[in-house]
């Protein structure tokens, strides 16, 4: 017992001083604010200040303005940055175009292949640039979807159709919906200021309403749902941060446990790793949270096995 206290004793005062003596300049690149993607900035930045390490973090947010978000590579170069971190695809792709020495690492894109930013996920292509993948597991939606309003044919789904990440979510809803005999409608918008058109256009067109992890409609959820639990109609989500602002339930990764292992991906990468070598990682550890009050306005009562098994209940 005390070989192993010592081990670890000796483990954390390496920890502890690999870092000593730099401080590392940490640009981030975040296409729009909002509950998930804070959190996996704020996620990185924790894990860094326990391993240790001495940073200062240049934040950097779009507000959802593809032209801010070009603009910003151009500022994260003028800072001469020992790494960059770019939460989300938009900003993730901006960076892969023009930065191309610098390490970047990514996180909450959902398909980094399709968007160009990695080869495949276990290959990078040699380049400068790995992260995490927050893809949807869109059969799970579907399932809870089902589960909670066992009824529905039709699922409405509002997104950006300019984001990248929602066009592989899209397509992955619809394929999962078809197995079950169900369809789905579509809601399309520019910007956050048509979120509460798009969800009144579903009224009268679908069952339930879903929205993924399109940061556009996110970043706006609030007036899909006043627009649900006025018709009400049942909206889910695809992160577990929209549950508590007002949707029913999400089956979904913790987007600030995403940031603990990103910020995990780039401390090897300031000690030397080489992103290039660095496969894309996931998080597969689900958490599934409810809202009762939400349900309850929207007309649904959850069955009382989902809300048993819920990792966090809102009441």
């Amino acid at each position: 017992m005390k070989r192993i206290f010592l081990f670890l004793t000796a483990a954390l005062l390496v920890a502890s001083t690999a870092f000593a003596g730099k401080t590392y300049v940490v640009s981030v690149t975040q296409i729009v604010e909002h509950p998930a993607l804070d959190a996996m900035r704020n996620g990185v930045a924790d894990r860094l200040k326990e391993k240790g390490i001495d940073f200062n973090y240049n934040v950097h947010i779009a507000q959802g303005n593809m032209a801010t978000n070009t603009q910003i590579v151009s500022q994260i170069m003028g800072e001469q940055p020992d790494l960059v971190l770019a939460i989300a695809t938009p900003g993730a792709q901006a960076c892969a175009q023009k930065i191309k020495e610098t390490p970047i690492v990514f996180t909450g894109v959902t398909d980094p292949v399709s968007a160009g930013l990695v080869k495949d996920i276990q290959n990078s292509g040699g380049t400068n640039i790995t992260g995490m993948s927050d893809f949807s597991p869109m059969d799970k939606h579907v399932a809870l979807i089902r589960e909670i309003v066992p009824a529905a044919k039709t699922i409405g789904i509002i997104y950006n159709s300019g984001e990248p990440n929602s066009v592989p979510n899209l397509k992955a809803l619809k394929d999962e919906a078809a197995k079950v005999g169900m369809s789905v409608e579509e809601a399309t918008i520019a910007n956050s200021s048509g979120v509460y058109q798009a969800a009144k256009s579903l009224v009268g067109r679908c069952d339930v309403v879903y929205i993924g992890t399109d940061n556009t409609v996110v970043s706006a959820i609030e007036s899909a749902v006043k627009v649900c639990t006025d018709n009400k109609l049942p909206l889910v989500v695809g992160d577990v941060d929209s549950v508590a602002r007002g949707a029913i339930a999400a089956v979904a990764v913790d987007y600030y446990k995403m940031g603990l292992q990103t910020g995990d991906m780039v401390a090897r990468i300031l000690q030397g790793a080489n992103p290039g070598s660095m496969p894309v990682e996931f998080l597969n550890d689900l958490n599934l949270h409810v809202n009762l009050k939400a349900a309850q306005a929207m007309g649904v009562t959850l069955p009382e096995s989902l809300v048993a098994r819920a990792t966090k209940v809102i009441e």
